[in-house]
């Protein structure tokens, strides 16, 4: 299996990660107690999210660098969604003394990988490592507005058109292909294969893909910024629930319009995990998105589709959703 992190220790770990990583673009990068970021118009935008082992990824079926990149995507996409541009990762790792070194190394590149695609100019600037019995990636990401004013999940106006950017549905049909083909008998995850994914339909194939490496769109977040938008979010939940907090922000109704959503509109309702944009714009913006509904004042109900109430469960609730004996 090669060397682990237990035997390795923190020094040498710490040095195979940022010999992985691309050369700072902080004022002060790895190396120091802190990092020191600049931050051109006297704003940072700041989120965090963890990706716990069991809850939010399993070893078997997700690569070190598929880990890495989700962990960079994911924060990226909420940085996106406030209308900013991503400028820093600050990654911890909580990590088994088992780890192989080389799993570390792995997550390394896929970090590295995420940023220069989704993120060109954004780096990994800074950390912390520590031993637990759970595998646990948790990563804070700093963004800049640039000069523009954020953009809240509370601007959307009577008026404005919902729209998206990026898939819908494809990640939970992913995760769906995990469960259905890649779990055991008592609901343990069996190993995603090269080979095992090759036998896949390619639909069924992408949507694995998509689900454990996700592609948010995180550039459009500050051209839908420049472009006029009124509200916008990461749709990491499920669009119905993630419309549904946007709409109760904004105090209105938002109607979504099935035929917009495609073939499957329940798994696009229902599926999280794709990290779109949703947005609201002011009728007739040119650009930022397909439509896929309207906001109107509100009513009854905070989200509708086709002007009926939707009343589903849909997204996902950690605290409702998780069930420990299928990690």
């Amino acid at each position: 299996m090669g060397a682990t992190v237990g035997a390795t220790g923190e020094a040498e770990i710490l040095r195979r990660i940022l010999s992985r990583l691309p050369a700072s673009a902080a004022l002060v990068g790895p190396g120091d107690d802190a990092a020191v970021i600049a931050a051109p118009d006297g704003r940072v935008v700041a989120t965090t999210d963890t990706l716990v082992h069991g809850p939010d990824f399993r070893l078997a079926w997700s690569t070190p660098f598929q880990l890495g990149w989700k962990a960079a995507a994911v924060n990226l996409a909420d940085v996106a969604a406030m209308g900013a541009r991503p400028t820093a990762l600050l990654v911890a790792l909580a990590l088994p003394d088992e780890t192989p070194a080389a799993f570390v190394e792995g997550l390394a590149d896929g970090l590295a990988a995420a940023c220069a695609e989704l993120a060109p100019g954004c780096a990994v600037e800074g950390g912390d490592l520590t031993v637990s019995d759970t595998l646990t990636i948790a990563v804070t990401a700093l963004g800049s507005l640039d000069g523009r004013d954020p953009v809240r999940r509370s601007g959307a106006r009577p008026g404005d058109e919902v729209r998206v950017i990026g898939d819908l549905g494809i990640a939970a049909r992913g995760l769906a292909v995990l469960f259905d083909r890649f779990s055991g008998p008592g609901g343990e995850p069996l190993p995603v294969t090269a080979a095992a994914l090759g036998a896949l339909a390619p639909d069924a194939a992408h949507a694995v893909s998509r689900q454990l490496a996700p592609r948010p769109p995180v550039a459009a977040g500050a051209d839908a910024a420049a472009a006029g938008a009124t509200a916008m979010m990461d749709v990491s939940d499920g669009l119905a629930l993630d419309a549904t907090r946007m709409a109760q922000a904004s105090g209105v109704t938002l109607d979504l319009e099935r035929s917009t959503l495609g073939e499957d509109a329940a798994a696009a309702l229902t599926g999280g995990e794709d990290h779109a944009l949703l947005l609201t714009v002011p009728p007739g913006t040119t650009s930022a998105g397909r439509r896929i509904g309207v906001v109107r004042e509100r009513g009854a109900a905070a989200l509708t589709v086709d002007g009926v109430a939707y009343e589903r469960r849909g997204g996902w609730d950690p605290y409702r959703d998780w069930d420990a004996g299928r990690g």
